[in-house]
């Protein structure tokens, strides 16, 4: 029997838009930072030279697309891991020097996603979307939630710190409240964790993805 999909309310998808919009005008300062820092290590570091984005095939309402990225691995490192590179990102010595220094401390790396989020692939609040073959895994245990509700930039597993429980536990009171909530309701309800989003990133801890 086919996943039943959680519905993607207009009031949710007008906030992704809107602030996903706003978010790449006000930041493009940021961007063009990050690009020019990326092309003088690119310029330096031969050995972390490559493209600056690259795309991660992710899941979103069963539907795969490629999650975009500012590179924060060595090409040599990224060539090894392209289905699933987040892995190769928690081992320091895979990183560039940009992807040490500020990428991955302050998730700057993650930028690009505003693009998806503007493209519909993802919200702004929602279960992060994982590879294919992690999905199949998790589909296997019974757990099929994210074949059925959109993915986010950021959700409760990414701003729950400290935590020792599995990502479907911190995902699926997301899910239930998405399939029971009315639209302006789960707006209010992706605010509250978007402002919990701000603290980590203010505290550059970095978000649990």
């Amino acid at each position: 029997m086919p996943s039943v999909l959680i519905p993607y309310p207009v009031p949710k998808r007008l906030l992704d838009k809107a602030i996903a919009g706003t978010l790449l005008v006000v930041l493009a300062p940021v961007f063009a930072g990050v690009l020019v820092a990326m092309a003088v290590d690119m310029l330096l570091s031969p050995g972390d030279r490559d493209g600056f984005l690259f795309r991660e095939p992710r899941v979103s309402r069963g539907r795969t697309f490629g999650l975009l990225k500012f590179r924060s691995l060595r090409a040599d490192v990224l060539d090894r891991h392209r289905g699933h590179a987040g892995l190769a990102e928690h081992d320091a010595a895979n990183l560039t020097w940009a992807g040490r220094t500020f990428l991955k401390p302050w998730y700057l790396d993650e930028l690009p996603q505003l693009l998806n989020v503007l493209r519909g692939e993802i919200s702004l609040v929602g279960p992060r979307p994982w590879p294919p073959a992690l999905v199949e895994r998790q589909v296997a245990e019974g757990l099929d939630y994210r074949n059925r509700i959109i993915a986010g930039l950021t959700g409760p597993a990414q701003v729950t710190k400290g935590s020792d429980r599995r990502y479907a536990d911190l995902d699926l009171p997301y899910v239930n409240k998405s399939a029971t909530l009315g639209g302006w309701a789960l707006v209010r309800y992706d605010l509250g964790i978007l402002l919990q989003t701000i603290r980590v990133l203010a505290r550059a801890e970095g978000l649990n993805y």
